[in-house]
């Protein structure tokens, strides 16, 4: 099941208390203090995982729990730290505060780990607390509280390409002959129902590329229409956009127009991204009924026909984008 969005409760071990304690030797009644500190509480951290792809795990367990530290002991024994608790997410998840709605993180590195919620510090014992105004302190600390937290975690695929088009474009059936995925394919309209993810790899030592497949658009999905677009969080990052229109359109403008519009509906900086248009399923007409518009490519990618040829287009607009904004994750 693809979940992309998910509400957790976390709470920081809190701080063990520190010791009141005074040495103890035989011929010393009452020596010197020497309670030692409590341990801090355990953090909290979200990781970032490429083999994780959604947030499925985490939405069926919405509580997390560090443990406390120990509480420190005479002989200036210091308690040891509480264990943390590491929680992996996919690569492109956003940490949101429920509570507030702020920005907390955004975990884009394989391996990096956000620390989310904070373990109390522990408290001192009256051997940290000897000073020269107070040899003799007749007190000890408590451990603080460690942080709690309510976080929202929403998902936003990392891809190069994201593929855009109506039901039964044909996105998921050229997305199956570019990459090793395998969208649910059938001739009946929103076939497609969740995101998709597909590698390329392109020939002759071209880098490859990741292509996000979405479900399809409709016009005033915006106001809930179809599927809506809630999905087009998964394409936010891509640096390209694919448009794609059916060659039995009567005016494929128009489609990807309608298309077009949606996106701005939903986000400007999207529908501003580099676009690159195909006409799909040309093997459905004959050439003379084929009218291309221009400079956009055509394929039929249950033939192959023109399938390298837009792959090509697609690779190098990938390229030209990667050389403009190198560090960029749009």
């Amino acid at each position: 099941m693809f979940i992309d969005e998910a509400v957790i409760n976390i709470k920081a071990g809190d701080g063990g208390n520190g010791c009141f304690s005074y040495e103890r030797l035989k011929y010393k009644p009452k020596g010197s203090p020497d309670g030692g500190d409590g341990g801090r509480g355990g953090h909290i951290y979200l990781k970032g995982s490429a083999q994780i792809h959604t947030l499925q795990d985490t939405a069926y367990r919405q509580h997390y729990r560090a443990t406390r530290g120990t509480h420190g002991k005479g002989s200036n024994k210091f308690g040891a730290k509480g264990e943390d608790v590491t929680i992996p997410v996919p690569l492109g998840t956003v940490i949101y505060d429920e509570a507030t709605g702020d920005l907390i993180a955004d975990c884009l590195k394989e391996g990096e780990e956000l620390i989310v919620a904070k373990g109390g510090r522990g408290g001192r014992g009256n051997g940290s607390l000897v000073s020269p105004k107070n040899p003799n302190p007749e007190r000890s600390e408590a451990g603080k509280p460690g942080e709690e937290k309510k976080l929202r975690l929403v998902l936003k695929m990392l891809a190069d390409v994201g593929l855009v088009g109506r039901p039964n474009a044909g996105k998921s059936t050229f997305l199956s002959k570019i990459s090793h995925a395998r969208p649910k394919i059938a001739d009946y309209p929103f076939t497609t129902t969740e995101p998709h993810l597909g590698i390329v790899k392109m020939p002759q030592g071209h880098d490859s590329f990741v292509v996000a497949d979405i479900p399809g658009l409709i016009e005033d999905c915006h106001k809930g229409k179809g599927l809506g677009i809630r999905f087009l969080r998964h394409i936010e990052r891509t640096k390209v956009l694919v448009i794609l229109v059916e060659s039995t359109s009567e005016d494929p403008l128009a489609d990807a127009n309608v298309l077009i519009r949606e996106l701005e509906h939903y986000s400007k900086s999207l529908a501003e991204k580099p676009k690159f248009f195909i006409l799909t399923k040309t093997d459905l007409v004959t050439k003379d009924e084929t009218k291309i518009p221009e400079s956009w490519g055509a394929m039929s990618a249950v033939t192959g026909e023109g399938l390298k040829e837009v792959l090509g287009e697609i690779g190098d607009l990938v390229k030209r984008s990667r050389e403009e904004n190198p560090d960029v994750v749009f």
